[in-house]
């Protein structure tokens, strides 16, 4: 698996990955019973979503209210998958190769890496906890009312069980980065050009960013770059 460690600022990384292939299921963890049978409609989710973010922008003025907000709830979905497809690919991972700036000795990136990942893993288990019960709460509570109501689906059931499951995901895909990933680096010279253009001006650094992605091969970097500077602005 294929890793980039990113410079977002003068001293901040993220780490990326551009893997959009399908989120397999991993030996061990459950298939059948109750959980299964929501895998697999996380699953079908997932894929709708996917398709949603690989045409970009979809107008919904003229679709029903039904279909505007089922567009935009999709939408959503597409931006929390490319956000954490790298800890959701690395659930079935045990070698990863992080590109990094060369610049950065490898000693001092591996420390970044599991940092991060440390950081990752706890975040995700809280929220993973928290979502789980309020999806709980609203399929139980919620979901006779959506009975009597055909053809409406029970979007806060919907939109907090998307969630659970994403952050089990990235849970677990961040303690394999952990504890079971062998990682090795690899020395990558645009990167080092990623840090100082990051801390240009708006118009100048797109164009920058749409170079390096070029020659990185990597369609999806200026988005995730802008995005995760306004994160830290």
């Amino acid at each position: 698996m294929d890793v980039f460690v990113i410079p977002v600022g003068r001293d901040r990384y993220e780490l990326y990955c551009e893997s959009w292939s399908h989120v397999r299921e991993v030996e061990g963890e459950p298939q059948g019973g109750l959980f299964g049978r929501l895998w697999r409609r996380f699953n079908d989710v997932l894929h709708l979503a996917e398709e949603e973010y690989r045409r970009g922008d979809v107008t919904h003025d003229a679709l029903s209210l039904r279909g505007r907000l089922q567009g935009r709830a999709v939408a959503w979905m597409a931006q929390r998958i490319a956000e954490q497809r790298l800890l959701w690919n690395l659930r079935g991972e045990t070698t990863a190769i992080a590109s990094h700036p060369q610049d950065m000795e490898f000693d001092q990136v591996l420390v970044l890496i599991r940092r991060t990942l440390q950081k990752d893993y706890d975040r995700h288990r809280k929220w993973m906890i928290i979502d789980g019960i309020l999806f709980a709460i609203t399929g139980i509570l919620l979901g006779p009312f959506f009975l009597l109501v055909p053809g409406i689906a029970n979007i806060p059931a919907m939109y907090f069980g998307f969630r659970f499951f994403g952050h089990w995901l990235s849970m677990r895909g961040a303690g394999q980065g952990l504890h079971r990933v062998r990682w090795t680096g690899k020395p990558c010279p645009p990167l080092s050009e990623l840090r100082d253009v990051v801390m240009l001006e708006a118009p100048a650094r797109s164009a920058r960013i749409r170079d390096i992605a070029a020659r990185l091969r990597l369609q999806h970097l200026s988005t995730f770059v802008d995005r995760v500077a306004l994160r830290h602005a």
